[in-house]
Order: structure tokens, then C-alpha cells, then sequence
């Protein structure tokens, strides 16, 4: 999986937590909660999405990597390339 299928895909679990991000940009180094209204709640769907698109692990001590768009890209493919 490249990396732009990726981000592709994580942009998405974030669409379906956040939909108001539509028509929103988001600059992917930029920490998500400064960009996008999302409550802890929220944020646990979102992790919760990436378990389940990518059918990959993710226990809570990695939570702080996963606060912008590039830090999920970077751990999800570490995940995948892993396997």
C-alpha cells in the first residue's frame, strides 16, 4: 500500500468521525485538534476506524503519534510494512 493510499484512507476514518472536514483543508503536520472540532470521544472512533480499515493495532500508549494526519501515516505504514 503506498503511502498516498494511505493517507487516502486515514483522511476517510477521519470523514466519517468529523464529517464537517469535507471543506475543510487540513494541513496533515498540524495536530488534528487544532484544525478539526473533535472531542476525546471522537478521537477514540477515529482510532477506532484505523483498527478497522487497516486491520492493525493500536494500543493506547501510541495515541500521542496519531495526533496529526503525517503521525498516523508514519505509524500505520510502520504497521503494515511490520507485517
Amino acid at each position: 500500500m503506498t503511502e498516498q493510499e494511505i493517507l487516502d484512507r486515514v483522511l476517510g476514518a477521519l470523514a466519517c468521525v468529523a464529517p464537517e472536514i469535507e471543506n475543510q483543508p487540513i494541513d496533515p503536520a498540524k495536530f488534528l485538534r487544532d484544525q478539526v472540532e473533535i472531542d476525546s470521544m471522537d478521537f477514540l472512533n477515529f482510532v477506532n476506524a484505523l483498527r478497522t480499515t487497516f486491520l492493525i493495532d493500536v494500543p493506547e500508549d501510541v495515541y500521542p503519534r496519531l495526533a496529526s494526519i503525517d503521525g498516523c501515516v508514519r505509524y500505520i505504514k510502520a504497521q503494515l510494512m511490520a507485517r
